[in-house]
């Protein structure tokens, strides 16, 4: 168990859980928290919709996506994962005991599942790292809800275009310039705009045609900022 551990290390270093907890105490306290270490296929469910919840994961290895269908059966992607990605952690507090969405593997990855009582109880060996994980959690919590609202924005903006120039704006922003390579692919994308591929795919060749954005593959180019902001 320990060597599996010491293996994801660098990855699980990433996750917004264990900010300032070095890779010496990061392996102390993975033995104190004692995961639950799961592996799978691409496409397999990690979690779905209506399971009860018990703890938060991490992605350790691979990538997965987290969606949610409408009331018309249509699929709305609501984030893809990544190494170090967490899911779960805004019902760590809550009353809720089932997931409220399904987290699929995208390929395959390996998930370190994290029992709530181990994060936000009391430590018996009262373990040094034990505040700054909790610390750390209050942290993430509220970037979440921040977080929320923006995919909020999205769903109120009712044009296809003006979903993509937001979208492209922000990943600019980011990116600190107007040329940058999209952190999903189109069908990802299009999930999570909530708007549908052929649509989203013909307003993007039309922007380019109107010589407001350039693309080639997942690579952006914004040749115009200012026709852009006035789709918002």
């Amino acid at each position: 168990m320990i060597i599996i551990m010491e293996k994801y290390l660098t990855s699980l270093k990433k996750a917004p859980l264990f900010n300032s907890i070095d890779e010496n105490e990061l392996l102390t306290m993975l033995k104190c928290i004692n995961p639950k270490i799961v592996s799978y296929k691409k496409n397999d469910y990690i979690a779905l919709a209506g399971e009860k919840f018990n703890s938060l994961g991490i992605i350790a290895e691979g990538e997965a996506s987290i969606s949610m269908e409408n009331a018309a059966g249509n699929r709305i992607m609501m984030a893809i994962l990544k190494a170090g990605d967490m899911f779960g952690e805004m019902l760590v507090f809550s009353k809720l005991s089932a997931w409220p969405a399904n987290v699929q593997a995208q390929e395959p990855c390996t998930v370190f599942f994290l029992q709530r009582e181990k994060i936000i109880g009391e430590c018996e060996k009262m373990c040094s790292w034990h505040r700054t994980l909790i610390q750390n959690m209050l942290v993430i919590i509220s970037e979440r809800a921040l977080m929320l609202n923006k995919k909020l924005e999205y769903l109120s903006i009712k044009s296809i275009r003006g979903k993509l120039s937001k979208f492209l704006l922000e990943e600019s922003k980011k990116a600190g310039n107007t040329t940058f390579m999209l952190p999903m692919n189109r069908n990802e994308l299009s999930d999570f705009l909530n708007v549908s591929r052929p649509s989203m795919s013909r307003e993007m060749c039309l922007m380019r045609d109107e010589e407001i954005i350039d693309f080639h593959l997942s690579s952006i180019k914004i040749l115009n900022v200012d026709a852009l902001k006035s789709f918002l």
